[in-house]
């Protein structure tokens, strides 16, 4: 069992920067591949980053990619999702996820998922 509890959200404006941190309970954060997901209002979830277990493999939805980094300290059972020139259109619910598989891209590869976390991006 992963519990996942994020942070860092907020309302900012366009062009500046945020980051998330995601907490995993447990002693084996380091055997999930995690990722970020977020969902805006009216929309279905959708894929925004992941980081294998080791963190060396990294993969991001097109939309972010250049804009978002993701890394993971497996020594402080904690993810982190950058996101620098954030624009309007990235204002979602952003959520942390946990799974077994080697990456996860999809929702349906996560086994856990956090509470979400606000980030508000006005212009």
């Amino acid at each position: 069992q992963v519990q996942l509890v994020e942070s860092g959200g907020g309302l900012v404006q366009a062009g500046d920067s945020l980051r998330l941190s995601c907490a995993a309970s447990g002693r084996t954060f380091s055997s999930y591949a995690m990722g970020w997901f977020r969902q805006a209002p009216g929309k279905e979830r959708e894929f925004v980053a992941a980081i294998n277990r080791g963190g060396g493999n990294t993969y991001y939805a097109g939309s972010v990619k250049g804009r978002f980094a993701i890394s993971r300290d497996n020594a402080k059972n904690t993810v982190y999702l950058q996101m620098n020139s954030l624009k309007r259109e990235d204002t979602a619910v952003y959520y942390c996820a946990a799974g077994s598989r080697y990456i996860i891209t999809s929702a349906d590869d996560t086994d856990y998922w956090g509470q979400g976390t606000q980030v508000t991006v006005s212009s």
